[in-house]
């Protein structure tokens, strides 16, 4: 069973149809007891990210997240909730993310010696192409199976993800600038576009996922 995490921050049933499309049944639940069951899990997520950290660890919810990335079955975070994966975010304010992943969230823009010019609207809101940069190991992301370099997919964000560490970018993106616009490590997966929106290119990204192997104890927590 394919498990949709609900924090009610997120547009829940776009994600579920999706996965209906592709063949895959996917339940939604806020229930730590269900995750913790689940064979894979997402988390998907919109608005801000302080709101969406609280809703999560007010059900309870953080605790099963990160046993169930330590467990070794597939996980995927889409846009907030590939925010929310990282050590520190800086959404109004300074919060602490789930520390799945090293790195933080910032604004396009913000950043000193940014690359992003200021003519550039905020939110980037739209389709935009993927770039595979090369991984250092050499493996291709499962999750992009069968995607085309260049291929396109629908973004909507003011905030992009700064992995500490390049090797977890699986896919860039580039507004004004290059973003980090997926990661991958082991058996956690996470896109800063939407799968459910972004028509045969995110349909076949939400198939590969239902169809990855459970590695048991790939990603430490």
């Amino acid at each position: 069973m394919i498990v949709i995490i609900n924090y009610d921050m997120a547009n829940l049933r776009s994600v579920q149809k999706a996965f209906e499309r592709v063949g895959q049944e996917a339940q939604i639940t806020s229930d730590p007891d269900e995750v913790a069951r689940a064979s894979r899990v997402v988390l998907p997520g919109v608005g801000a990210s302080a709101d969406a950290l609280a809703a999560l660890r007010s059900r309870g919810l953080e605790e099963p997240i990160k046993a169930f990335v330590a467990s070794g079955r597939p996980f995927l975070g889409i846009c907030l909730g590939l925010q929310m994966l990282f050590d520190t975010s800086y959404e109004d304010g300074v919060h602490q993310g789930l520390g799945l992943l090293p790195g933080g969230v910032v604004r396009f823009g913000s950043q000193g010696e940014s690359p992003w010019p200021q003519e550039l609207k905020i939110p980037h809101m739209g389709w935009n192409q993927l770039r595979f940069p090369p991984a250092a190991d050499g493996r291709p992301c499962p999750l992009f199976t069968g995607v085309d370099e260049g291929a396109h997919f629908y973004f909507v964000h003011s905030y992009y993800v700064a992995p500490a560490d390049d090797s977890v970018v699986a896919a860039e993106a580039d507004y004004g600038g290059p973003f980090c616009a997926a990661v991958w490590r082991d058996n956690l997966f996470a896109t800063q576009f939407h799968p459910e929106k972004s028509q045969a290119n995110g349909l076949r990204v939400l198939r590969n996922f239902a169809e990855l192997p459970v590695v048991q104890g790939a990603a430490g927590v």
